[in-house]
């Protein structure tokens, strides 16, 4: 993929992709950390063919990779400064969903997000959700399943 490529492709998809990454990181950070994985990209093209064959795969694993960072890196942070925590909700449009379902998310894992985001809320199946992460449909399913069963668990509670 040249640079032209990535181009239209980012066009076509940034607006997905930073839902996306909104889920996993809050509407805050969102931009900033498609923009990273975008940058990241832009410095591996040499002007030549580059090695991804399906960027929709290649951006959402990066994505959900630098999400991983994020967190890592802000829970570092909490730990050296005392203070400090995660975020309590993720960030979502008003109206989109009811509130205790948007607070029962901020106790996932950012791997669980991202496969809750791409199952109900961009309506995907585990097969193209893997395709979409680069990884096996058995961890898709493994993590909804996860996801599903600790939502479960706090929303039973709420009512």
């Amino acid at each position: 993929m040249d640079l032209g490529q990535l181009e239209e492709w980012y066009a076509a998809h940034s607006g997905a992709l930073v839902r996306f990454a909104a889920t996993l990181v809050g509407a805050a950070d969102a931009e900033d950390l498609v923009a990273t994985v975008v940058a990241d990209q832009l410095r591996r093209i040499d002007g030549t063919d580059s090695s991804v064959e399906r960027m929709d795969a290649y951006m959402y694993r990066a994505v959900t990779l630098a999400a991983r960072k994020h967190w890592r890196t802000i829970g570092r942070r909490t730990r050296r400064e005392s203070y400090g925590a995660r975020p309590d909700r993720v960030d979502f449009e008003p109206g989109d969903t009811q509130p205790e379902v948007i607070a029962s998310l901020a106790g996932l894992s950012p791997q669980q997000r991202a496969v809750i985001h791409l199952a109900y809320w961009d309506d995907l199946t585990p097969i193209v959700i893997a395709d979409r992460l680069g990884v096996g449909e058995g961890t898709v399913r493994r993590q909804l399943a996860r996801a599903r069963r600790r939502l479960r668990e706090v929303l039973v509670d709420v009512r």
